[in-house]
């Protein structure tokens, strides 16, 4: 939340001139980047707007809540109204979605998305994007649990005319979701009246401030119920509009012979494989022929054995990228291709038999099996030389099919606290965005700590571990990996920082020593014990993250530096172009420092890069005391 007074106080607020300077140096603190000229420009135009009603309204007490955070994601909703109901005398919220749009039109086909001019992509209707707030809010703040009663949404479109604008209606009113336009604001005020008493708002304010946070639905934990029985997760904003742009091209693949590919990109968190799950879950119980395929082991594996427990059928629904060598063309309605960044040039191996080995790209022969091919990728996230599912790529082999390409972006956040500010920070660090690396400013929303050792990592992690969250240790790829254990012996302690060593993830199928296999060090707590790679990391989220960096990244001076001879990985092959071995090895470090949904404890190994990391991080792990 950026401000929070009453409708009087910031009708006097904006009145001095003072509220937008509020705003931008509060934004600026919670996100770690100025406002676009946009965002700013709706705060002029906008927040007026509902202010001057709730006090033409009489409601001048009643609380703003401005650019209220939702719980464990950096989306935000416009304004909350916090005041008392006039009949009850409970608190009583109002989520209120502002447009500036004069004019906007319901998709024809699904009117929950909108079209408008000067926009080449649908975007969701605003009744329903509300709608979705006060769903998520209902799910996830304590003071709405059981009493959804509480909450109502609007969407006031207030420079809208009921002409340009009546044809959202399409979409369906109800308690969580209502549109008004300008022409309609004595309705809105009838409405506010309704909903809001003219009586100070602070207590409920106070109250759905205090809301306690309910955990976070982690993806390994509901995949079964996701897929085999119902919806859980509650798409917001893009995420709908992805989900329902699939939806959209599946329907028309059934009413005509007709094939189209969808891209949905994003960063870490963003709700990639939640959007994959959820339309596998729906096709599935729809009966459409579809299937979900990645490149990674670890993550189709465990999706196997979690979505698929105790049901063979379900487990069938999770292949691999170069499952499709031989399919037939259209084979199926749908193909889902989560981690798309993790496409390779073909799906032949040394395993494959020579006549198919036909040199074709992998990418046609994902596109070729289904109707509808679905790409969820992250540019971002390619960790290995040969990984080439990237958006042009992609585009171009629609294009060479004569096939129309539809991009979804994903911009928001629910993976390390929802902390937009915690993402910019690591980016900027690793100098995958310009502008050099940021001193860490605790938002109150993800956790960001220096360990001086590794044992002091270990030590503090352990204690997360006795109060109940999950935690795991990971680092780069600068240590020997024994891959074959003796029976009976421990496990080789590979990774060695001074007089610490610990073993690697188990590179193997089967358990061995209490250790899970390789697919199941993310999510089996005895994966505690081991230190992940990025290959057993990525995909995954766990409550609170330990990161080792290893020699093959220090920082000389002013400049990290990439030192090719570190890195023990074998994929780097004298072929490995030394500026790729940089951008893969920063790569890396993005994806493992990413993975904390609470939490993140970071140690390097060198002195130098150690003493950078503090200056920027600011807080260290205190040593545990025996």
């Amino acid at each position: 939340m950026l401000f929070r007074d009453s409708a009087a106080a910031v009708a006097a607020e904006i009145l001095s001139g003072s509220l937008y300077f509020r705003l931008t140096e509060q934004f600026v603190h919670v996100h770690g980047h100025k406002p676009s000229p946009g965002e700013a420009r709706s705060w002029e135009r906008s927040i007026p707007v509902v202010a001057n009603a709730l006090n033409d309204a009489g409601l001048g007490q009643v609380e703003m809540l401005i650019e209220y955070g939702l719980p464990l994601t950096s989306k935000r909703a416009d304004v909350v109204l916090a005041g008392k109901h006039p009949r009850t005398g409970e608190p009583s919220y109002v989520v209120v979605e502002l447009k500036q749009w004069s004019q906007a039109a319901p998709d024809d086909e699904d009117p929950t998305l909108c079209l408008m001019d000067g926009y080449s992509r649908p975007k969701l209707n605003p009744i329903e994007q509300v709608r979705r707030y006060c769903r998520y809010l209902a799910d996830f703040n304590g003071a709405l649990s059981g009493r959804s009663e509480r909450i109502h949404g609007v969407a006031y479109l207030h420079n809208a005319t009921e002409f340009g604008v009546a044809g959202l209606a399409e979409a369906g009113e109800d308690q969580f979701g209502q549109l008004f336009s300008a022409d309609r604001r004595g309705a809105f005020l009838d409405y506010l009246r309704a909903k809001l008493a003219p009586s100070s708002g602070a207590s409920a304010a106070d109250e759905l401030l205090a809301g306690k946070t309910r955990p976070s639905l982690q993806l390994m934990d509901v995949a079964a119920e996701e897929v085999r029985e119902r919806e859980l997760f509650v798409l917001l904003d893009e995420q709908q509009v992805a989900y329902r742009t699939v939806i959209g091209a599946v329907e028309r693949a059934k009413r005509s012979d007709h094939k189209e590919v969808v891209v949905v990109t994003g960063g870490p968190g963003t709700g990639k494989s939640v959007i994959a799950l959820s339309l596998l879950g729906e096709m599935y119980r729809q009966g459409v022929p579809t299937l979900h395929a990645t490149g990674s082991k670890s993550f189709t594996q465990t999706m196997r054995k979690v979505a698929g427990s105790r049901k063979r059928e379900v487990q069938e629904l999770f292949k691999y990228f170069n499952s499709f060598m031989t399919a037939d063309k259209n084979s199926l309605d749908v193909l889902i291709c989560d981690e798309a960044h993790r496409i390779r040039e073909t799906s032949a191996n040394r395993y494959t038999r020579a006549q198919h080995r036909t040199g074709k790209p992998q990418i046609s022969e994902l596109i070729d099996v289904a109707r509808v091919p679905v790409f969820l990728l992250d540019e971002h996230q390619v960790v290995r030389p040969g990984e080439m599912g990237t958006v042009e790529e992609i585009r171009a082999a629609a294009a060479a099919k004569g096939l129309t390409c539809r991009v979804v972006p994903l911009d928001s956040q629910f993976r390390c606290g929802g902390s937009d500010a915690y993402l910019n920070w690591v980016v900027r660090l690793l100098g995958l965005e310009p502008g050099g690396p940021l001193a860490w400013e605790p938002d109150g929303k993800m956790h960001l700590m220096v360990a001086d050792t590794p044992q002091e990592m270990e030590d503090f992690l352990e204690a997360r571990r006795a109060e109940g969250y999950g935690a795991r240790m990971s680092a780069g790829y600068c240590w020997k990996w024994t891959t074959r254990i003796v029976p009976g012996e421990p496990l080789p302690t590979d990774v060695v920082v001074g007089d610490w060593a610990r073993p690697w993830n188990l590179a193997g199928d089967r358990s061995v020593d209490g250790a899970p296999p390789s697919w199941l060090w993310a999510t089996d707590p005895a994966g505690f014990g081991q230190v992940g790679c990025v290959y057993t990391a990525q995909g995954f989220e766990y409550d609170w993250s330990g990161v080792i960096l290893g020699p093959d990244l220090v920082w000389r001076t002013d400049r990290w530096v990439t030192v090719r001879a570190a890195s023990k990985d074998p994929v780097f092959t004298k072929s490995t172009p030394d500026a790729d071995v940089d951008r893969l090895i920063r790569n890396t470090y993005k994806v493992l420092l990413t993975r904390g949904m609470v939490g993140t404890v970071v140690h390097s190994t060198d002195a130098e890069t150690r003493t950078r990391l503090r200056e920027l991080a600011g807080a260290l792990v205190a040593p545990v005391s025996v």
